[in-house]
């Protein structure tokens, strides 16, 4: 029986950066996926993916759109989405590759097969073709992820009715896309087919789009995507969900209880996802599941049983790649004998539209819940030199700071590359920075951090200098 000192279940971004730093630290590292290429979720049918996708789509719509304004006179431009489809597959097989890489170098044994443990420090691994191999642990990081969730009452047929998953290898852009749900996932997505010329509408339970994040960057974003043709139901409860040859009719009832109903020939049922717990054999080894099916942890990601952890999608809180790679390293530095820490206000959150939108920190509705005095720092990107010339100008940058101290509660931005730029924004967070720190700080020109130093003049109480 094969021995090691460390065994990581799943390969997503939390599993194989937890292996990583594992065998850097030392230990004999493995690490079980089930399927026949690492990376998980995130990096076969998740962020990887969407954003080629996401990434070729804008090029088509700044070549039908755009492109005249900057003085470029080109034929009238089509969408091959075959040819897209196909150059998002060879970023996803690139990306892969370079996992196996990474293992390969820090010497993790991998394993393909369904992992399930057989108890605390054993863990039996079914492979393909039904053979089985039992490996002992020390240690044991379950990394697992999610899965799209769905509503009881709705058949995911996975050709018309179909999940994320589907919808980054659809074989022709849909007529009219209906969305249910509209959260991050539904909402990059449905901009992927709408910049393709499909009709998109949203039906979302809630009262705004993208509900976790500041309200001004869901007012902002419900705006732009408004002026780029997407439509919204919001407040707006779905009640079934039918399939009829290529039709699929979406029944609801809007906010004033009235019945109404939406058709189109695909439907993305996009409301959330699931921690993915099936066939680990968690009750062999004696590990405890919440009310909501995700393993339950301690503050250092430890189960009930000692040696095992639990990493990522599977336990509480946000769904996030970067935030189960933190994770990943905490977990590996903890059983090195290390002192890692994780501030969970501060990892990031990011909608990758156009413009895209991110957010950091506390929100001003989170504020005003806790009775915090807060004060507020605004600056809109239509006023920055370096939007006009690139012609992004939707948007803004909100700082929230607390009111005596000035130190940067919250950081939220909807605008060009505000992936980027909401680094700003943990990094001065993470060293307790005031507004007044990132208004003295010389920010280039012209950038679009530029509207950062702006946000945060306006939030120490100084004027904006370009407003």
């Amino acid at each position: 029986m094969s021995q090691f000192d460390v065994t990581v279940i799943g390969s997503g971004p939390g599993g194989y950066v937890a292996a990583i730093r594992a065998a850097q630290l030392g230990f004999k590292t493995a690490i079980i996926e089930k399927y026949s290429t690492l990376g998980g979720t995130c990096l076969n049918v998740g962020c990887i993916p969407s954003k080629a996708l996401l990434d070729s789509s804008e090029h088509f719509e700044n070549a039908k759109h755009n492109f005249e304004n900057h003085g470029i006179i080109i034929n009238e431009p089509k969408a091959d989405i075959a040819r897209m489809i196909a150059r998002k597959n060879e970023v996803v097989e690139q990306t892969t590759k370079g996992i196996n890489f990474l293992m390969d170098k820090n010497k993790i044994t991998v394993f393909e097969g369904l992992g399930s443990f057989e108890s605390a420090t054993q863990i039996k691994v079914t492979k393909n073709d039904g053979s089985t191999e039992t490996i002992e642990s020390k240690y044991t990081i379950i990394a697992t992820g999610s899965k799209p969730s769905s509503l009881p009452f709705i058949t995911l047929d996975k050709e018309r009715v179909i999940t994320s998953t589907e919808a980054l290898n659809l074989k022709e852009i849909p007529k009219h896309l209906v969305v249910i749900g509209g959260g991050v996932i539904g909402l990059e997505l449905g901009s992927v087919y709408l910049r393709l010329g499909a009709q998109v509408t949203v039906v979302e339970f809630m009262d705004k789009i993208i509900p976790t994040m500041d309200g001004a960057l869901s007012k902002e974003l419900t705006k732009v995507l408004k002026k780029q043709g997407m439509k919204f139901m919001l407040s707006t409860a779905v009640s079934a969900v039918e399939r009829n040859g290529d039709s699929v009719k979406v029944t609801a009832k809007d906010k004033k209880g009235e019945e109404v109903t939406v058709e189109g020939d695909y439907c993305l049922v996009s409301v959330g996802r699931k921690p993915y717990t099936e066939g680990l054999g968690l009750e062999k080894a004696g590990v405890e599941l919440d009310e909501r099916g995700r393993v339950k942890t301690n503050d250092h990601l430890q189960t009930n049983v000692a040696n095992i952890y639990a990493i990522g999608d599977v336990i509480k809180g946000a769904m996030l790649a970067h935030k189960a790679e933190e994770e990943g390293v905490f977990v590996a530095e903890t059983l090195a004998g290390q002192k890692p820490h994780i501030n969970y206000n501060l990892i990031p959150g990011v909608v990758y539209t156009w413009p895209e939108v991110a957010g950091v920190g506390k929100t001003e509705e989170q504020l005003k819940e806790e009775g915090v005095a807060y004060k507020i720092g605004t600056f809109p990107m239509r006023a920055l030199g370096r939007s006009r010339a690139s012609g992004d100008i939707d948007g803004l940058v909100k700082i929230i700071a607390d009111e005596k101290t000035d130190e940067v509660l919250g950081f939220h931005m909807i605008g060009a590359r505000a992936a980027d730029l909401v680094a700003e924004g943990v990094i001065a967070m993470e060293f307790r920075a005031s507004a007044e720190d990132i208004a003295r700080s010389s920010h280039a020109h012209p950038t679009y951090a530029e509207a950062v130093k702006e946000a945060a003049l306006d939030a120490t109480g100084k004027r904006a200098l370009h407003m």
